[in-house]
């Protein structure tokens, strides 16, 4: 299938976000916290027709009927896109039941505690390393520099997959999440692409087993079956577009947010690396910047917080805006260093709950750490501007900073 210019959504800047948002607008990466805020004075569930008709939830009563109703969504769709958009199973997470049980099992031991505990000590090396990398320099991009290299690098080690293709990572992220929801061709392309590059790297593990998840996927059966190679390749295209930008993402949100508030980081440096402070500031990011929107297809008519959706239509699952509604949490505007009772929904709810939020939770804390240590009185660079990604995955693309060493 071919596609061309006419496929591309062309739209004007958003002046409405009640009834006309759109999270690729060049307004909602840095300010979309203030956006959430404000739809929810108006209603639970903003919507929108740049992509058809599509909903956008900002309460958490409205993102939790939406993203525990398997029955009247599907996780076929996990992104708002132009309905005719070309797409490609990414099991477990554009799996309905019952089939979404046996994937997940199939992806989970490479996830579990105790195998992401065991990398620890790997991915405080690789944060060393980054910050020797930075020796005798004043001004630094910390997104650059930092924050895009540690999340490819835990996949890597989780997957097998080799990071010397980490800038070919990069690129089908930022042509997935801020090009494709809007042009087919580009959509299609990056599905090509990853499809050929995967099943090259599966089909060498088959005849060179390994270690790893790779190996796992190659020759994967659920219940006695062999799983279909679509499916094997979807798998490994899940860590790749969901393993990487969203734990950099968060990661640099939070090193964006502590190069404005030096009180909190003196107050991190000052305990050791095992204090719950750390902890408590790690789910308190997750929370405040939690980067991932995800989205499903509307499959029967239902009414969400009194929204009427129907059958065809496409909805955000907008758990950063929840994480921010004042019913769910005390002070919710205000970010707490040692917040408690914080049941933030950043990793998302129900089945779909994101599986590999072991090791996302480690590469931040363990970047935290390392940085803050290293560079205590770091701040933004006032000369410079930090840039942001919009839509599905928000976070800092672009983080000038003085180390003030």
């Amino acid at each position: 299938m071919a596609y061309g210019a006419e496929d591309r959504i062309d739209t004007p800047r958003v002046t409405d976000w009640v009834n006309d948002w759109d999270w690729l607008d060049d307004g909602w990466g840095e300010n979309a916290i203030d956006i959430w805020n404000e739809v929810r004075e108006v209603c639970p569930v903003g919507s929108t027709e740049r992509y058809g008709r599509a909903f956008m939830p900002v309460t958490m009563d409205a993102v939790r009927d939406i993203a525990n109703n398997t029955d009247d969504f599907s996780s076929i769709w996990v992104n708002v896109s132009r309905p005719d958009a070309p797409r490609a199973a990414a099991p477990p997470i554009t799996s309905d039941p019952p089939d979404h049980h046996g994937h997940r099992r199939l992806i989970l031991p490479a996830f579990n505690p105790k195998a992401i505990a065991a990398i620890e000590q790997e991915m405080r090396d690789y944060c060393r390393g980054l910050i020797k990398d930075l020796d005798g320099m004043d001004a630094v991009d910390a997104a650059v520099q930092y924050t895009q290299n540690i999340p490819v690098h835990g996949i890597c080690i989780v997957t097998g997959l080799p990071e010397e293709d980490a800038d070919l990572f990069r690129d089908w992220i930022y042509k997935n999440f801020q090009l494709a929801p809007k042009d087919n061709s580009i959509r299609l392309q990056v599905l090509t692409e990853m499809t050929h590059y995967i099943s090259a790297i599966l089909k060498d593990r088959l005849e060179n087993p390994k270690d790893d998840l790779l190996t796992v996927v190659a020759n994967a059966e659920i219940d006695g079956k062999e799983v279909d190679w679509d499916i094997k390749v979807g798998y490994i295209r899940l860590q790749i577009i969901a393993g990487i930008d969203t734990t950099w993402s968060a990661i640099g949100s939070g090193l964006w947010h502590f190069a404005q508030h030096n009180n909190e980081v003196q107050q991190l440096v000052a305990v050791s690396n095992d204090d719950p402070l750390w902890q408590t500031a790690n789910e308190e990011v997750l929370r405040y910047y939690a980067p991932v929107t995800m989205a499903r297809k509307v499959i029967n008519d239902v009414t969400v917080q009194g929204c009427p959706m129907h059958v065809g239509d496409q909805t955000l699952v907008t758990f950063p805006a929840a994480n921010h509604d004042p019913a769910a949490f005390e002070d919710a505007h205000i970010f707490k260093l040692d917040r408690q009772n914080n049941r933030h929904v950043a990793f998302g709810l129900g089945i779909h709950r994101c599986a590999g939020s072991n090791l996302a939770r480690l590469e931040m804390l363990v970047a935290f750490q390392e940085w803050l240590r290293a560079f205590p009185n770091y701040s933004l660079d006032p000369t410079k501007k930090t840039t942001w990604a919009n839509g599905q995955v928000r976070g800092p693309r672009q983080i000038p900073v003085l180390l003030n060493r």
